[in-house]
């Protein structure tokens, strides 16, 4: 009879299965029970901070999803890394956790101006130093405060999408900038409304959706951060069909910055956990950020489907058909849909093909 153990973080090895979902501080699940724990799956849950996970009992040694001979062949005839992430090292982690905190809970104009920069060439060193042209968003977490890590979320996230666009490397501190500064206008937003521990009225939304306005005015006179930032601050709530606000711009009307930070913000924002909601799946926030082409720019939304990675190359996925499958190659601009092997069969899936049409990633 199969029962579960938790174990220290120390003690976990490739091979084991997970009986509990692991999730990090935000409620966020980062490996579903049933999962064969690998090499990555370890070192990621490390970088996240995890210290004790729950794996099925008695199967330390032995895992029900071993490849099979034929499907360890197709795995090394296929298997393609994942590209370069950003990663930050836990010194990094603490200084802009720090930084952020400061921004937001003392938005003094020299002082923010300060430590956006700083903050802002932390994570651009964190993209060059390994050429990082992709990011896997559960490793980030610097901080379980929402506007905190949100903020830090939406600038990295904008940041490797202005990279996969070939923008300037000024261009790509710009936006960054703008990633960890767009919300704190929520510093002049009513306390009791910032954080209800419900859904908002719709007065109370209306007074929410001043925030963005109010982040502007607080950097409108501060000559040490760009116009283009303040710009893309302003309008990171703006759809192209005139949807958005505070102005109901639309496309040409909106800037180049901000159409790449509202991608940004929504995906972070649908995959957080807040007091009144549970947070989507990744897979969720891909579908419904599919969903929104008429508002969201077409560019932006091609850069993050090639940029995100959600399914790593060597983790184990469930497909509908019922077989367990190891995930080998990703398929850019197809998030959902990447190379598999099925473990035991060896039968090689490439789920954006139309004879896999039927196949989905559980």
């Amino acid at each position: 009879m199969t029962s579960n153990l938790e174990i220290s973080i120390d003690k976990l090895k490739p091979g084991m299965v997970i009986g509990k979902s692991i999730e990090d501080r935000l409620g966020r699940i980062l490996i579903e029970p049933g999962t064969v724990v690998t090499p990555y799956a370890i070192d990621e849950l490390r970088k996240g901070g995890v210290q004790y996970v729950t794996i099925k009992s008695g199967q330390a040694n032995k895992s029900p999803n071993k490849l099979s001979t034929a499907a360890e062949y197709m795995v090394k005839e296929l298997r393609k890394s994942d590209p370069p992430t950003v990663v930050l090292e836990a010194s990094v982690r603490k200084r802009i956790s720090e930084g952020i905190e400061l921004i937001y809970q003392n938005p003094d104009p020299h002082k923010t101006a300060a430590a956006a920069t700083s903050i802002t060439s932390d994570l651009l060193d964190a993209i060059e130093k390994n050429n990082a042209v992709a990011l896997n968003i559960n490793a980030l977490k610097c901080s379980d405060e929402y506007t905190f890590k949100h903020s830090v979320d939406v600038a990295s996230i904008s940041m490797v999408l202005a990279k996969e666009q070939g923008k300037s490397k000024t261009e790509i501190f710009q936006i960054g900038m703008a990633g960890l500064l767009h919300d704190i206008g929520k510093t002049m937003v009513p306390p009791e409304i910032l954080n209800k521990p419900a859904k908002l009225t719709s007065e109370e939304f209306e007074v929410m959706k001043k925030h963005s306005t109010f982040s502007y005015q607080l950097v409108a006179d501060n000559d040490e951060i760009p116009m283009d930032v303040k710009i893309a601050m302003l309008q990171h709530h703006e759809k192209i069909d005139g949807s958005g606000y505070p102005y109901g711009a639309t496309a040409d009307h909106i800037h180049q910055y901000a159409k790449l930070l509202t991608v940004a913000d929504i995906f972070d924002a649908l995959v957080t956990e807040r007091p009144y909601k549970k947070g989507k799946s990744p897979r969720e926030a891909v579908e419904m950020l599919m969903a929104m082409t008429n508002e969201l720019d077409m560019d932006a939304l091609n850069s993050f489907m090639q940029m995100m990675i959600l399914y790593p190359v060597d983790s184990n996925v469930q497909l509908s058909n019922g077989e367990t499958a190891r995930v080998v190659q990703r398929n850019p601009q197809f998030l959902l849909r990447p190379v598999v092997v099925g473990v035991e069969s060896g039968n090689v899936y490439d789920l954006k093909s139309l004879k896999c049409a039927g196949i989905v990633i559980l």
